[in-house]
């Protein structure tokens, strides 16, 4: 079920609308939808403009963080980050650290396939940034630390480095 903040996609005639629940309107050139109508509607569910047009309400996946979210620096693309679930075996698992977090992007992959996130940024609008995507994407299993990683403490199964190299 949908509650008032969380992230929806709007899709249908042709177009998607990235739209937070609750208070306020979505003006588009097939009408008006209020955007409190979307909680307690669940993803799938049909939403109506005041002029009859439909939009299908989808529950955002990584993929549209990644599309939609607000980003800094340069992110890595989803194709890369398959490729490290893939080549370091990431499953259900393991507890992961990520350092450079950017606008946390990878984390919110990674949160979806691991067991725990821990993503560490140095950069404190950044870490801030992430943090807005991470909580946005209702990853619970995720902790940004607005910290260098090399102040991480514990064990983890994979560690991901995602830095700047400095010259």
């Amino acid at each position: 079920m949908i509650d008032a903040g969380d992230r929806v996609l709007l899709t249908g005639e042709g177009r998607e609308f990235w739209v937070k629940a609750g208070p306020g309107k979505l003006g588009t050139d097939k009408g008006q939808i209020e955007l409190e109508s979307l909680v307690g509607k669940s993803g799938g569910d049909i939403i109506t403009t005041h002029s009859g047009a439909e939009f299908v309400i989808r529950i955002p996946r990584p993929t549209d963080f990644f599309a939609y979210g607000k980003r800094s620096g340069a992110p890595m693309l989803p194709k890369d980050i398959g490729l490290v679930i893939a080549y370091t075996g990431m499953n259900h698992n393991d507890g992961v650290l990520d350092a450079g977090t950017g606008s946390g992007i990878a984390a919110i992959y990674f949160g979806g396939v691991a067991k725990s996130v821990k993503t560490y940024e140095v950069r404190p609008e950044f870490s801030a940034l992430a943090l807005k995507n991470i909580t946005e994407a209702k990853l619970t299993n995720v902790e940004a630390v607005a910290k260098d990683f090399l102040d991480a403490d514990g064990s983890y199964d994979v560690v991901h480095l995602d830095l700047q190299i400095q010259s």
